[in-house]
């Protein structure tokens, strides 16, 4: 008989052995059985009769207790095992508080190994005990008590979460896998219980070390995993808890959240630093999941547990007041602050529908305009959660938490199925307050089938450009001027009296420029110089119309298409409101014309008395002495001074300004017999719009259900259709040029990239839908374009071949974006005569002002064009430009590059 020690219990395997842990050292573990007696046992395949009971009875007794116990002896057989007895806190001795209580029997050889006195009236006692449980009809003599099954193989996890979801359950953790894995034992009924595992919901724990099953090598634990088992263990193993089943992992597991007396596991391994929040739990855990995130950031704060070293972001930007002035998709907005300042943001944690998604794509239209009409010149209270990096493709982005009249701007686009929750990493803190409810909604919109989830795509919006021509501008305007008041809406701001407006009704869209007034003209890129007070007409017509609703009245058209009327906003003439601002001036025949003169002078005279904008400097006296003298400037002198004409000086013909009309673009194409372009303009609707059709066209065509059948005959020159690009098997938009009908193929031209080659007729289909593909849904991207002040050695195809690939090399094939300053358009064919600059040489840093720099200067430079031998009117007009040039020239002739290999070509 061993000396009384003292020891901590783990926990029961058995109602006869228990788990021993030292008080100060818990891995240092024994095995106890108590001395003389047995319990039925639990098993896998069937536990004994009152083996659960048995076993819980000492359970509730002794786990996570100090008990005092002896060994009273020893097996050897087998495993060695200690036999002893225990003595509880209060004095009370286990094995025959379990005895007395008809949990356990009496071994059969009970005292036959130690005859000595004490063991034998030990012996003798436990006898009494045991009869008096008999006599008594206790636990295991209880012939009514009714037998515990137990399931230890849940086939169908996912039809008992959806029995017990949302229900607390009791239940007993029999063993801890990791901070994150349990398996519990599920008390469904008294009399039914279901083993199994479960992951606690909402926390991610480092893994322990383990044994792979499958080769017997030991993995390593991650860091802190050790610590995390132990600090669930010492709290759960084998206590009861209160478990809520709230989902299934993909992996058929239960999830749920595990409470004891204390509160839930999930906050306090939290707050210990030993586990992280994961995401994909949130929607199960609903609002709950905002307290494991604030006891994950608790840890965070103070630099516990994985957080160690942890440098805590700063706290989000303060809550500031703005107007929502443009909205440039569901997802990106543009704020203007109180002191002036427009900053653009995007939503925090939500995406718009996928442009590139074909699913998606179609509600994207829709998505904007359910929040222009929630939010453009709306109030809102906008709060900085924090910064996306630059990547390719996007700039930096600040990521804003939008509130409106009381309720988040994302979480409404989610909730009507407009927007789609962004799945952050772990350790992304630039994120939504309220991420867990935003997914939340997005599950619940997705159930529900609304916006984007929706089965039904929505019907399309499709805007007819009246403005294109003058006859369809014509058609429109016999509608429109009939109608007084017309509902629309401000697509875009041209200038400060210059708008383009979409008329739903109608499914129009037009250019509208205010009658009765003249606004001065703003700059239309920073290079450019606007008019006096210009960019400031221009700025309030951006506040006070874009992309609001608006009435419109149409009065008359002018000769390329555009329509003259009034744009009423909040039912007031917007044109009175640049008058009253100083912003623009009275054209007496046109207000007279459209029956608001005297309005409009009032406004006018209202900002001259008061001098402001434009009349900043007027002089009454003076704009009599002028009147009566007859000297007014006509609108066409004004029109003819602004667009650049010599106005009566001699010079300026020779050393004419150099345009300042740049444009960003990508060469998509060099035409190898004169080494003319085909140029694409960039910018973010254009390539948005080109990559939004080329996809739905390219999976119209993939599809075989809805794509049309290869052609079987010749098509018509001319003809739009659909067609195989040999190069990547992928189609695209084509024109037909000719036809070779005994070859059956014909030679088409890629209209989006100005590319070309012949193609059987089976390569070629219909083009599809009109609405959806035509030039009514995006124009042809592809614009003639040839390099100003260069000439081609024409005579030559060796040297023009090489020009060609040295050019393809430059923008490297069309991949390389590229400046284009626009000096000349060719009204007869539309063709624009171009100076190209790179954007990342030190022209494009200094302005690009210098043709020197240009690409233009290096075809001249490395001998491969020269400049013309016979210029046009405005390219003798750019002296220094040409000077420039011809430097460039002579020094290629002296150094005898390209062309100039083999002497002067042109002195023949």
């Amino acid at each position: 008989m061993s000396p009384t020690q003292q020891a901590k219990v783990k926990s029961v395997l058995s109602g006869d052995t228990l788990v021993l842990t030292a008080v100060g050292n818990p891995r240092n573990e024994r095995t106890l059985s108590l001395a003389y007696v047995a319990a039925p046992r639990m098993k896998r395949d069937d536990d004994e009769t009152d083996a659960v009971e048995s076993r819980d009875f000492i359970r509730r007794l002794l786990v996570g207790k100090v008990i005092q116990f002896r060994i009273l002896y020893t097996l050897p057989t087998g495993t060695k095992r200690d036999y002893g007895q225990v003595t509880l806190q209060d004095g009370q001795q286990l094995p025959e508080l379990s005895l007395a209580e008809g949990c356990l029997k009496l071994r059969d050889d009970a005292g036959k190994r130690d005859e000595s006195e004490e063991a034998t009236q030990h012996v003798e006692k436990l006898r009494v005990l045991e009869s008096r449980a008999k006599a008594d009809g206790k636990g295991l003599w209880d012939s009514s008590s009714g037998k515990i099954k137990t399931t230890y193989d849940l086939k169908n996890a996912l039809d008992f979460s959806q029995r017990w979801k949302g229900k607390p359950l009791e239940a007993i953790v029999e063993k801890v896998l990791t901070g994150d894995r349990l398996i519990v034992r599920l008390m469904e009924t008294p009399t039914q219980h279901t083993q199994t595992l479960l992951l606690i919901a909402g926390i991610r724990a480092p893994n322990t070390k383990r044994v792979n099953a499958s080769n017997g090598q030991e993995q390593p634990g991650e860091p802190l995993g050790e610590e995390s088992h132990d600090f669930v263990e010492s709290r759960l193993l084998q206590r009861k808890v209160s478990i809520t089943i709230v989902g299934v992992s993909p992996q058929n597991q239960l999830v749920g959240s595990v409470k004891h007396p204390n509160g839930d596991i999930s906050v306090f391994i939290l707050k210990q630093g030993l586990a992280r929040c994961v995401d994909h739990h949130s929607t199960m855990l609903g609002t709950e999941m905002t307290l494991l995130r604030q006891a994950e950031k608790f840890a965070k704060d103070n630099g516990l547990g994985q957080f160690q070293g942890h440098v805590a972001t700063k706290p989000s930007g303060r809550e500031a007041e703005a107007i929502v002035s443009r909205i440039q998709s569901a997802e990106i907005y543009y704020l203007r602050y109180p002191d002036g300042r427009e900053k653009r943001v995007s939503l925090s944690s939500v995406r718009q529908p996928k442009p590139s998604d074909p699913k998606q794509a179609p509600f994207g239209a829709e998505a904007k305009e359910f929040a222009r009409k929630r939010l453009i010149g709306k109030h809102v209270k906008a709060t900085i959660d924090g910064k996306r990096a630059a990547t390719e493709g996007f700039d930096e982005r600040e990521m804003a938490t939008l509130v409106q009249n009381g309720k988040n701007v994302a979480l409404a686009l989610v909730e009507a199925g407009y927007a789609s929750v962004i799945r952050h990493r772990m350790d992304d803190t630039d994120r939504s307050p309220i991420y867990d409810e935003l997914l939340q909604t997005e599950s619940t919109a997705q159930a529900d089938g609304k916006g984007m989830w929706s089965s039904k795509a929505p019907e399309a919006k499709q805007y007819v450009d009246y403005s294109e021509n003058l006859e369809k501008a014509k058609r429109l305007y016999t509608l429109l001027s009939r109608q007084k008041r017309v509902p629309a809406i401000v697509d875009f701001v041209k200038g400060g009296s210059r708008f383009s407006v979409l008329v739903p009704r109608e499914n129009a869209k037009l250019t509208l420029v205010l009658s009765g007034i003249q606004a001065p003209k703003s700059a239309r890129n920073p290079n450019d110089t606007s008019e006096p007070f210009g960019n400031e007409a221009h700025e309030l017509a951006n506040r006070r119309c874009q992309q609001r609703d608006v009435e419109i009245d149409v009065e008359d058209t002018d000769k390329v298409g555009g329509f003259i009327g009034k744009i009423y906003v909040n039912r007031e003439n917007f044109a009175k409101i640049l008058l009253e601002e100083g912003y623009a001036s009275v054209r007496t025949y046109s207000a007279e014309k459209s029956g608001n003169a005297a309005e409009l002078q009032a406004a006018e005279k209202k900002a001259k008395d008061a001098r402001k904008g434009i009349w900043e400097n007027y002089d009454p006296s003076t704009e009599v002495d002028e009147e009566a003298n007859g000297d007014v400037t006509t609108t066409s002198e004004a029109d003819h001074t602004a667009n650049g004409t010599t106005n009566g000086d001699p010079s300026a013909i020779h050393q004419a300004p150099v345009s300042k009309d740049y444009r960003d673009v990508l060469v998509t194409y060099v035409d190898p017999t004169s080494c003319r372009l085909k140029i694409q303009h960039v910018s973010s609707s254009t390539t948005d719009a080109l990559s939004s059709l080329t996809n739905a066209f390219r999976s119209f065509h993939l599809n075989p259900t809805s794509s049309t059948k290869a052609l079987t005959a010749a098509p018509k020159a001319g003809d739009l259709l659909a067609a195989r690009f040999t190069a990547d098997n992928q189609w695209y938009r084509a024109r037909v040029r000719r036809n070779d009908r005994e070859a059956k193929t014909s030679e088409i031209v890629y209209v989006d990239y100005g590319n070309n080659e012949s193609l059987p007729w089976s390569e070629l289909r219909p083009l599809g839908p009109q609405d959806q593909f035509g030039f009514s849904k995006l124009k042809a991207q592809a614009q003639d374009a040839a390099l100003s002040f260069v000439q081609f050695p024409a005579g030559s195809q060796e040297y023009l071949s090489e020009a060609q690939e040295w050019l393809e090399r430059r923008w490297q094939g069309g991949d390389a974006a590229m400046v284009a300053r626009v000096d000349h358009t060719d009204q007869r064919d539309g063709t624009l005569w171009v100076s190209i600059f790179d954007p990342n040489s030190d022209a494009a840093k200094s302005g690009m002002s210098a043709g020197t720099d240009s690409i233009n200067a290096e075809v001249i430079a490395e001998g491969l064009g020269m400049v013309g031998r016979k210029l046009s009117r405005w390219e003798k007009a750019q002296g220094h430009v040409l000077e420039g040039l011809r430097t460039a020239e002579t020094e290629a002739k002296a150094e005898r590059r390209g062309m100039w290999e083999y002497g002067d070509l042109t002195e023949d």
